[in-house]
């Protein structure tokens, strides 16, 4: 397992911080380029459809998940 590294993006004209494993920025930076976005941009649209009970991290890590999810037929 890798551990969390910590990437600063702009969101909305704001610097914030998010910590993810390699590997869930490796495949969040893949999403993006499909959607011809920028992975900051992507962030923006996650922070925006989020609950204030759940973290910037913990958003985009299950939106990596229910996107693979459904590509597999699972959700």
């Amino acid at each position: 397992m890798s551990r969390p590294a910590k990437r600063s993006l702009t969101l909305a004209g704001h610097r914030t911080s998010v910590s993810l494993e390699p590997e869930f920025w490796q495949a969040f930076r893949e999403l993006a380029a499909e959607r011809d976005t920028t992975p900051a941009t992507l962030a923006t649209e996650i922070d925006r459809a989020r609950g204030l009970e759940t973290g910037l991290a913990t958003a985009i890590r299950l939106f990596v998940l229910a996107e693979y999810r459904h590509r597999l037929g699972l959700g």
